[in-house]
């Protein structure tokens, strides 16, 4: 099988379209029709099912999928760092990480860099109203994002922090003055959420539609940024459950962190797109595991 023709397969896997494949590669559709012809034949079973309707890989097209996208990676992995050693240019990896993650990730990021110097490592911010997006579209090649991720595309690594939840509250409400708080006193009050694209599942780490006993949680203020929910707290307007990291950086005037005794371990893991996984990606994630989590 030609790289060409390895090319054409792996597209078509991911957009299931067979126009969208040949404009993303610049090629006629009859092009990509005659490439997976001639695989199928090479290959004496079909690799896609298609009707007019849709296009989906037939049991054997999945497993060739799987075999295929690692090694078609490296192969264009290898390609770009020899074309940029010929240009003197360095390797360089992207990272995105959330507010003040950089500080809390100083020894794994430090020992990377100590690893491998030759690679130029660039940090990226991410917010949580597209956690996937960038990852996806090549903004990132690697980011942070809290547990669970359930993303059939992409890769879950290790875990590089995990601490209890805190909850945030204005500095004169009422939970504030309590002697102990738990997750069932969320029933009473209000939490941001960001909506849409955030995948509700990955939303319900911190903003749960139920306490742990079943009592209905109200969803307030809609939010785009942190900053965005210290405010609506600071105005007593909702309370919010946040990650511990909240409590070192963003201590404003007007915010409390409460530390409820029920609290779940908030996770955070490395993630990245299994199609375009890379030595580099890997010498981080390995480099994660050798640091192990930090711990509150």
């Amino acid at each position: 099988m030609e790289l060409r023709d390895i090319e054409i397969f792996l597209a078509l896997a991911e957009e299931l379209h067979f126009g969208r494949t040949a404009q993303r590669l610049h090629v006629s559709q009859a092009r990509v029709s005659q490439s997976i012809a001639k695989q199928e034949r090479q290959i004496g079973a079909r690799l896609f099912v298609r009707n007019s309707r849709r296009v989906e890989l037939t049991p054997i097209g999945v497993q060739l999928r799987a075999d295929l996208s690692a090694g078609y990676q490296r192969i264009r992995d290898g390609i770009r760092d020899a074309a940029a050693a010929g240009r003197g240019a360095r390797v360089t990896l992207t990272l995105g990480l959330y507010g003040p993650q950089a500080h809390d990730q100083a020894d794994l990021l430090d020992l990377f860099r100590n690893r491998h110097p030759d690679i130029e490592l660039h940090i990226r911010e991410m917010n949580f109203t597209d956690p996937f997006g960038p990852l996806r579209d090549g903004t990132v090649e690697i980011a942070s994002a809290w547990l669970p991720v359930r993303e059939p595309d992409l890769t879950v690594g290790p875990v590089i922090d995990a601490e209890p939840l805190l909850l945030m509250v204005a500095i004169d409400h009422p939970l504030a003055l309590k002697g102990e708080v738990g997750m069932e006193d969320l029933a009473d009050w209000v939490l941001p959420y960001c909506g849409p694209p955030t995948p509700e599942y990955w939303l319900q780490t911190l903003v749960p539609t139920h306490t742990p006993g079943g009592r209905p949680i109200r969803r307030g203020p809609k939010v785009t940024t942190f900053q965005e929910v210290a405010a609506a707290v600071a105005a007593g307007d909702a309370v919010s459950l946040v990650h511990g990291d909240a409590a070192r950086y963003y201590r404003w005037p007007g915010l409390r962190y409460l530390h409820p005794h029920d609290a779940p371990t908030g996770e955070w893991a490395l993630i990245w797109p299994a199609a375009q996984e890379t030595d580099t990606v890997r010498a981080l994630a390995r480099a994660a595991r050798d640091t192990g989590p930090r711990t509150g």
